[in-house]
């Protein structure tokens, strides 16, 4: 039998983003016998890394919960929320003032940032070797997991020329897309969306603004920054937006991220090198004319089907995957660091539970949990690439997935309200519904983003929309105000956040049934909104044009928030349609539809 050289409570493979926040997230809950395996020979390596964007949750989670606020601070950019845009028809697509734009003008309550993944990772590897407890081995090969239930688990691993072997009570997968543990269980799962990323990071800041024939004197005082504000757009994740496509923009210290995520059936051409990706972006947004091709690249990547999934993330056994390990959803929204934070939250909640009963019943909440925030999340993806080039429908769209992100993602998180046994099922039930209620409106979005391509439009300047306009995303983000709350209050606030997603869910179907009709006007008759079955939504031309016309003399509507804002999505005035016009001819879908949760 082989000598144990060592006994730990966790071993961690890995030692990316998942692995160090992991071990330090550990470190700070008292756990201080500690192994991290890495395969590289240093940390960090040396090639970037993607995934730099953070969204209030993951920004939460770096600053106090691993307490890295004034690294943040001090040697990263702030970011200035995420920016849509889109080429204006009469535009022009060489300056950035011919393209229409959808942001949010007000920084959030919590501070996000844009992270140099290396330089961040170098921190906090620093901070974990400042512990006692922690044994860090680098350029390992040959790892080998014997699972045991009940452990403690064997792992086995060559160091240059010595084999060697411990026990640990815990093991935790962050290996990335290695994915060590779920292949060798069996669990490694495809992810339902196809979708391809090119990325490179180019020498300097790419100030958005510049590119433009104005002087920097009319940039100052362009009329249109009394609506688009004074924060610098550079600061944002930038992303603009085409048919099944996006390509973002976004600042590093001395350097900026470039790069397009495509469904490969709506961009077949090969962007597989630096040139090929500034290349089509030039071509495809002519605007970078002015400034990419100028650039050095520092350095650059490709990635294949990037989405993935897992039968199982967690375990009573003593077993756990996170970040890339387990699952990734889709580069949009830069959700990643989003479920590491929530994954590793629960692990190491996991990990200090002693008694195993309560364990057992963690576990299996934990689990439910974990495949719930995934599966919320995907229709945005799996289906929602098809209303990425119609600004109206994005917009419409990304109302509703912020509302929903501030309210059942970020609230629970800020108020550890995930580990809470007695705040859970009725979380997951919440959870269970919105991704049934995401999954009909992506559908019905996609849907008229089809129909309006049938129609003819008449060119419009550019329109500069705020998604806070309409008001129910304001609501939502309140709820990042509320801290401190109990699991009971908390169901409160998520009782009253559904009815607030309901009725902005209603408020979207109208307003694109109004527009439909060619009547604006049916967005607040009483008879058309209240036959809005959330249910049941289906996009259909001449049910809408049937109900319109049996609602002519419905009373007004109530509404909490002002829908008329969606009006200036619709600024490029399409002709109008008669209740009878053509259905939309949907074809066979390429991926299983999420299924039905229950309702509220």
């Amino acid at each position: 039998m082989q000598d144990i050289d060592w006994e730990v409570d966790v071993a961690i493979l890995g030692g990316g983003l998942a692995g160090l926040s992991l071990a330090r997230q550990l470190q700070l809950a008292g756990v201080e016998r500690l192994l991290l395996l890495e395969r590289a020979g240093e940390l960090p390596t040396r090639r970037q890394k993607v995934e730099e964007s953070t969204g209030q949750l993951a920004a939460d989670y770096f600053a106090r919960v691993l307490g890295l606020e004034e690294h943040l601070l001090s040697e990263h950019f702030l970011k200035y929320n995420l920016r849509f845009y889109w080429k204006a028809s009469g535009g022009d697509a060489g300056s950035f003032e011919g393209y229409s734009q959808s942001f949010l003008r007000q920084l959030s309550n919590l501070p996000t940032y844009q992270l140099d993944r290396n330089w961040f990772e170098a921190e906090l590897l620093r901070q974990v070797r400042r512990e006692p407890g922690l044994e860090l081995r680098l350029g390992v090969s040959g790892i080998d997991v014997q699972l045991r239930d009940p452990g403690p688990h064997l792992l086995r691993f060559r160091e240059g020329e010595r084999e060697l072997a411990g026990h640990a009570r815990w093991v935790v997968d962050a290996s990335g897309r290695t994915r060590l543990l779920a292949r060798q269980l069996g669990i490694a799962r495809p992810g339902p969306v196809r979708h391809d990323a090119t990325f490179a990071w180019l020498e300097g800041i790419v100030d958005l603004e510049a590119l433009s024939d104005l002087t920097p004197a009319a940039r100052r005082v362009r009329p249109e920054r009394s609506r688009l504000g004074h924060t610098p757009p550079w600061l944002a994740t930038n992303h603009f937006m085409g048919d099944g496509f996006w390509l973002w923009t976004l600042p590093l210290n001395g350097m900026t991220s470039v790069g397009a995520v495509y469904d490969p059936q709506a961009l077949p051409e090969e962007l597989t090198t630096p040139d090929e990706l500034i290349d089509w972006a030039v071509r495809e947004f002519p605007l970078f004319a002015r400034d990419l091709k100028q650039r050095q690249v520092v350095d650059h990547g490709v990635l294949h089907n990037a989405s993935h999934d897992c039968g199982q993330t967690l375990s009573g056994a003593g077993w756990a995957l996170s970040g890339e390990a387990g699952r990734f959803p889709d580069p949009l929204y830069s959700l990643g660091s989003d479920l590491i934070a929530i994954y590793n939250t629960l692990i190491v909640d996991a990990v200090l539970t002693t008694d195993p009963v309560v364990l057992a019943r963690k576990v299996g909440l934990f689990e439910r949990l974990m495949r719930a925030v995934h599966e919320a999340y995907m229709p945005s993806f799996v289906i929602g690439y098809g209303t990425l080039g119609d600004q109206e429908c994005f917009s419409l769209r990304y109302t509703w997935e912020l509302a929903a992100y501030f309210a059942f993602y970020v609230f629970p998180f800020i108020n550890n309200l995930f580990t809470e046994v007695h705040f859970l099922p009725g979380c997951l039930a919440r959870f269970s519904w919105l991704g049934s209620m995401n999954h009909s409106l992506q559908t019905y979005l996609q849907d008229y983003a089809r129909w309006k391509k049938q129609r003819p439009r008449r060119p419009a300047g550019p329109i500069l929309y705020d998604f806070a306009a309409a008001g129910a995303l304001g609501f939502a983000e309140r709820t990042l105000y509320r801290v401190g709350v109990t699991p009971a209050e908390a169901a409160r606030v998520l009782a009253e956040q559904v009815l607030n997603l309901e009725e902005l869910a209603r408020a979207i179907v109208a307003h694109a049934g109004s527009e439909v009709v060619g009547d604006r006007a049916m967005r607040h008759n009483a008879a058309f909104v209240s036959g809005i079955d959330l249910s049941d939504l289906r996009f259909d031309p001449r049910e809408i044009g049937r109900r319109a016309a049996g609602a002519a003399s419905g009373g007004k509507h109530a509404w909490s928030f002002d829908v008329d804002a969606f009006a200036a999505l619709a600024g490029e005035v399409r002709s109008a349609t008669l209740p009878g016009a053509a259905a939309i001819e949907r074809p066979p879908p390429t991926h299983p539809p999420a299924p039905r949760g229950s309702r509220r």
